[in-house]
């Protein structure tokens, strides 16, 4: 049995930027939470609030949750990181992600394909880049370094970074959810950011996380919900789960759904789906099982929550994320999980 550390999972903007994010941060870091993290989809970019809430706090350490491969070549996201971390005196986790075919081939007008290949190229790359100890270079054919492909003047040279990094080892974490990329992330990152995971189904992950290091970090985003009611604070997971599993993919290709079949619900799953993509998004919500949605939360009263929480220390999981929404959350949260 381990202890979990906290950390405030801020995601990415809605509509227009939150007031609160830089004051939940700082208040985050006053309570002993060891991580705060940004994300990026398709509007608000994961880098920019999370240089701003750097510079508003001292120690709390400052994660992408994630940053999407395709929005930035390897060398660009290792450039953003040795900054950053100069700037927050070694306090950035890189955590990277492919996103999906939608965004990645419609947002960023990029391919999709081979996104194991790629993935292992791009981290290679920013490696290099960060032990400093050469020109860069790749022959791999997704990121080649020099590139010499079509367009190419010829002109192009093996360049070493100008900055000597703050940190050559900056932690580096992927989010990954088919077994194959689960088991890259055991081999070639420092961390894994599961998007779903039940600690009573740990044989989900087993496999692919047997040849994780020993000080191989696993953060969970979890949603934490301090009610009488279950049912209604099971909701707001349903219905996320009923979006992602029903419509964050095409029908024939969703990762999500992919995940939670191989958690034992594929019947639900697929039921999910057609009744999302027909239409019909609240009977898709009723169709999530309570049993799923209960198992990769933490909903309840104080003491079933108190009572839960051993499932989720004995566990690899090393840190939870929880999405507070005000400093009185954020305490709370911090006396059940850290018992301070």
């Amino acid at each position: 049995m381990q202890d979990l550390k906290l950390g405030l999972q801020l995601g990415y903007w809605g509509s227009k930027p939150p007031t609160d994010f830089v004051a939940l941060a700082q208040h985050a870091e006053r309570l002993g939470y060891d991580s705060v993290w940004t994300a990026e989809a398709y509007g608000s970019d994961a880098l920019t609030p999370l240089a701003w809430i750097g510079a508003h706090t001292e120690k709390i350490r400052l994660g992408t949750g994630v940053m999407q491969l395709s929005a930035r070549t390897p060398t660009a996201t290792a450039m953003a990181a040795m900054t950053l971390d100069h700037l927050s005196k070694g306090r950035v986790i890189i955590g990277l992600g492919v996103s999906g075919p939608q965004v990645v081939e419609g947002w960023y007008g990029a391919p999709f394909a081979k996104p194991l290949a790629r993935t292992r190229e791009y981290i290679a790359i920013i490696r290099q880049v960060l032990a400093r100890e050469e020109p860069v270079t790749n022959a791999g054919p997704h990121y080649p370094l020099p590139y010499a492909g079509e367009g190419a003047w010829g002109l192009g040279k093996s360049l070493k970074s100008i900055v000597h990094p703050l940190r050559a080892d900056i932690p580096l974490f992927l989010g990954a959810e088919g077994p194959k990329n689960v088991a890259l992330a055991a081999e070639i990152a420092d961390g894994w950011l599961p998007l779903y995971y039940s600690p009573f189904r740990q044989d989900v992950y087993a496999a692919s996380l047997s040849n994780a290091k020993p000080d191989f970090e696993i953060t969970q985003g979890i949603v934490l919900n301090i009610t009488d009611d279950i049912e209604a604070g099971l909701l707001p997971v349903k219905q996320m789960l009923a979006l992602y599993v029903g419509g964050m993919g095409a029908k024939q290709r969703n990762f999500h759904k992919e995940l939670v079949s191989r958690m034992g619900f594929e019947a639900e799953a697929n039921q999910i789906q057609d009744l999302y993509l027909a239409g019909q998004k609240e009977d898709a919500v009723r169709a999530v099982p309570d049993q799923l949605a209960d198992e990769i939360s933490l909903v309840g009263p104080k003491d079933r929550i108190t009572e839960r929480l051993q499932a989720w220390r004995e566990t690899p999981i090393t840190s939870l994320n929880v999405s507070a929404r005000s400093s009185a959350e954020l305490r709370l949260f911090a006396e059940l999980v850290l018992g301070g």
